[in-house]
């Protein structure tokens, strides 16, 4: 088993930034994709960024050039660098950690943009 923590949501402008962190409990090992989700509200979860061992990354259509994913598997964690945010950014983000068969999720964190 292996919990994700992700930190780093709030309040932000629009226009404004955040980072998001997810650690693990246990080692990401380079066969895990790792992956960020967001569910607003009334909307199903969606994904927003996934990253592979090989540093092979796949985005949404509607976060292309403004969000970046990254991995560090020395420090079990797994970023998400948020530029531009846009009022429809609104959502609780989850860290999701898929290893072979078993799929793990985080708690979640809410980024809320709003002026």
């Amino acid at each position: 088993q292996v919990q994700l923590a992700e930190s780093g949501g709030g309040l932000v402008q629009p226009g404004g930034s955040l980072r998001l962190s997810c650690t693990a409990s246990r080692s990401i090992l380079n066969y895990d994709i790792m992956g960020w989700y967001r569910q607003a509200p009334g909307k199903q979860r969606e994904l927003v960024a996934q990253i592979t061992g090989s540093e092979n990354t796949n985005y949404a259509d509607s976060v292309k050039g403004r969000f970046t994913i990254s991995r560090d598997n020395a420090k079990n964690t797994v970023f998400l660098q948020m530029n531009s945010l846009e009022p429809e950014d609104t959502a609780v983000y989850y860290c999701n950690m898929r290893r072979i068969i078993a799929n793990y999720w985080g708690q979640g964190t809410q980024v809320t943009v709003s002026s």
